[in-house]
This record gives structure tokens, C-alpha cells and sequence, in this order.
């Protein structure tokens, strides 16, 4: 019986990691880039944690590497989607992820760090509806803006408005929490998409006409929280009031540039020992990067970013399937901006906001999103590599 069960054995390997396996159509750069950021970031987790976290020195460190364990299951998961399906359930997905962001403005919610924006699950652990909406917003508008008109490679108008309204109703939800940074991604995400689905020039002038308008609306009729204005103010001029609105940005700098070429060596930052900037393992941990590996070290993580981004607009440029397109775009752009203002605001370049940096910083919800925007990522390259 074993002698018979042995070649049925055999070929199942076989078929799973043989040439026709879909194992070898994987888009190997792009799984080593986030896996080498994933391993970076546990070590800047790890040290920015030691000294105060519950279970010290490796309490948060071993929540963040079971994050990880569940984010990469999830991302093998969503790898084995097919995008005709993805397109059909889409809406369903945009959803539930509505009814998440609906239920935290219920007594379900919970304030942390100022931000009403998180469901606590008990046991330490929480989930933040917001961070799961940015891919559900993706496959949405993905599916929304992929049927181009009759005779034109161009979003049909009603397609267009229907899109607009998907992305209102999370930003409009998410900016009651309030969260700024992550309405800002939502909004620049939805932006680009536009943009790729081939809308008209003056189309896209009038549309970022109206948002220009909605920001001054925003600051005339004080919707601003006075923090968030504050973060607006340190960020004009940090010198102002250096340790109340301006403190995290000075402190920041402070840390970054004190690491030098070569950084004081992991463990031994005296600004992330000391603590002197908060949320170092989450918002602020690109200031961990800058002290402890510094500027090479620094260099080497906007780098494998890079690498992240640069294999994603490949995917999305070798697609022939056009939500399959502007679905790959949507993730570049999201995880692009959310770069660009997660180490922006630590050098001094951007605005304070709660985002955090992918694939690095810690956070449980956070790293499931961008797992699974991978995962999405390695779909299409799987499918458009079996044709």
C-alpha cells in the first residue's frame, strides 16, 4: 500500500512545484523586496520596542512576526485569485469594508491616539476598518472605470460619477474618525485611477479644480481639528513652538541626522532608547532606519520600496486585461504616496500625519492590506504570464 500511495505522492509534489507550477510564475524581485523590507522592519520593531513594551524586550516584536506570519498567508491567498472573479465580487468586498467603517463611529469604536478609527478584538489585538478599505477602494473603482464607452478606450461618464461616489463615502467616513493621512491616500489613490482609466484632460482639470476647492472649504468652515492645524503650523515652521506642535518633527531630524553614513548600529539609538520620538514603531520608525543604519541603511530602505514600486507599474504595464491595469496602478499609487508622506514628514518635507511606512512599520490591519495588495500584485502576473 505504501509502495502504491508513493508515486500518487510524488506527482503531487511534481505538479505543485513542476514547470507548469504556478510557483515558478511568481514574480520573484517583488516577493524578495518585501520580504527583505518585512525582516528590516521586524529589527526596527524590535529595537524601537525592547525597552518598554509589554513582555519586554520581545513582547511586540513576536505580536509583529505572528502579523507577518498572517500576512503572508493572506497574500498567498489573494495570489491565487482570478481577476474575473475579483471584478464580480468586488462590490461585495467594497461593502463589507464600508460596514467596518461604519461600525467604528458605533460604540463598537475606540479612540487611540486621537483617532476614533479602531475596533479592539480583546487580547491586545484591534482592527483598523480604514486600512482595509484602501484595497477594497482599489477593486472597486477597479471594476467601476474598467468598461471604457461604446467606440473609446475612455470610463463611461456614468461609470466616472459612480466611481466618484464609491470613493466619497469611505473618504467622507474615514475623515469622521478623523483621519487625515488616510483620507489623503484614499484620495490621491482614487485620483490616479482616474487618471489611468484615460479620463479627458479638462475632465481631470475640473476634478482637481473641485478638490482644491474642498480643501480651502475644509480649512474656512474649521473642520480642521486645532492638533491638526497645529501639525500644519510645526510643519511651516517647526522652530516655532519646538516642544509642543513642532516636537515629533524636531525630534525626528534630530534622530535621522544623528545616524550619520553608517548609524550608531542597531540597539544602540540613543533618541529611540530614550523614546524622544513617539510611535517610533509605527509612524515614526523611518526615524529608527536614519539613526541606528543610518543614511546607507536609509537609502537601502527607500530602495527596496523602489524595487516594490518599480515591479508593480511593470505588472501593471504588461497587463492586457484592463481592471487587471488600473487595479496594479491603484496599489502602485497608494503604496507610492504613502511612501512619499510617511518619510516626507520625517525629513521634514510633508505635513505630521498617522501613516504608517509599508511593509516596515508595525501594525496588524496595516500589514494585512499590504499583503494583500501583493498578493493582487502576483494574481496578474501569474495570469498574464500563463497566456
Amino acid at each position: 500500500m505504501n509502495q502504491a500511495l508513493a508515486p500518487q505522492g510524488d506527482s503531487l509534489i511534481q505538479r505543485a512545484m513542476g514547470a507548469r507550477s504556478a510557483v515558478w510564475r511568481l514574480d520573484g524581485v517583488l516577493l524578495v523586496a518585501v520580504l527583505a523590507l518585512s525582516v528590516i522592519g521586524t529589527l526596527l520593531v524590535w529595537s524601537s520596542t525592547r525597552t518598554w513594551a509589554a513582555g519586554a524586550p520581545t513582547g511586540m516584536v513576536k505580536k509583529h512576526i505572528l502579523n507577518l506570519l498572517i500576512g503572508w498567508a493572506l497574500c498567498g491567498l489573494a495570489a491565487t485569485a482570478d481577476q474575473r472573479r475579483l471584478r464580480v465580487y468586488a462590490p461585495v468586498v467594497y461593502g463589507v469594508s464600508l460596514l467596518g467603517l461604519l461600525a467604528v463611529i458605533t460604540p463598537l469604536g475606540s479612540t487611540v491616539n486621537g483617532s476614533h478609527s479602531w475596533i479592539l478584538l480583546g487580547g491586545g489585538f484591534a482592527v483598523q476598518p480604514s486600512e482595509l478599505a484602501k484595497p477594497a477602494l482599489v477593486l472597486m473603482l477597479g471594476a467601476l472605470l474598467a468598461e471604457p464607452a461604446a467606440g473609446s478606450d475612455r470610463p463611461r461618464p456614468l461609470d466616472l460619477l459612480l466611481g466618484l461616489f464609491a470613493a466619497a463615502v469611505p473618504m467622507g467616513l474615514v475623515m469622521l474618525q478623523p483621519d487625515f493621512g488616510t483620507t489623503m491616500v484614499l484620495a490621491v489613490t482614487t485620483g490616479a485611477l482616474i487618471i489611468f482609466a484615460g479620463l479627458r484632460k479638462r475632465w481631470i482639470v475640473a476634478l482637481g479644480l473641485l478638490a482644491l476647492l474642498g480643501g480651502l472649504a475644509v480649512w474656512f468652515f474649521g473642520l480642521l481639528k486645532p492638533y491638526q492645524i497645529a501639525r500644519f503650523t510645526a510643519f511651516i515652521d517647526p522652530a516655532n513652538d519646538p516642544r509642543g506642535a513642532g516636537y515629533n518633527s524636531t525630534q525626528a531630524l534630530i534622530a535621522i541626522g544623528s545616524g550619520e553614513l553608517f548609524g550608531k548600529g542597531l540597539f544602540h539609538g540613543g533618541q529611540t532608547t530614550g523614546r524622544f520620538v513617539p510611535e517610533q514603531h509605527t509612524d515614526f520608525i523611518f526615524t529608527v532606519v536614519g539613526e541606528e543604519f543610518g543614511f546607507l541603511g536609509a537609502f537601502t530602505v527607500v530602495a527596496l520600496l523602489g524595487v516594490v514600486l518599480l515591479r508593480g507599474l511593470r505588472i501593471a504595464r504588461h497587463c492586457e486585461d484592463r481592471f487587471s491595469a488600473l487595479m496594479a496602478g491603484g496599489i502602485v499609487c497608494w503604496f507610492a504616496f504613502q511612501t512619499y508622506v510617511n518619510v516626507g514628514m520625517t525629513i521634514g518635507i510633508m505635513p505630521i500625519t498617522g501613516v504608517p511606512l509599508p511593509f516596515v512599520s508595525y501594525g496588524g490591519t496595516a500589514t494585512f492590506a499590504n499583503m494583500i495588495a501583493i498578493g493582487l500584485l502576483q494574481a496578474v502576473h501569474v495570469r498574464e504570464r500563463r497566456f
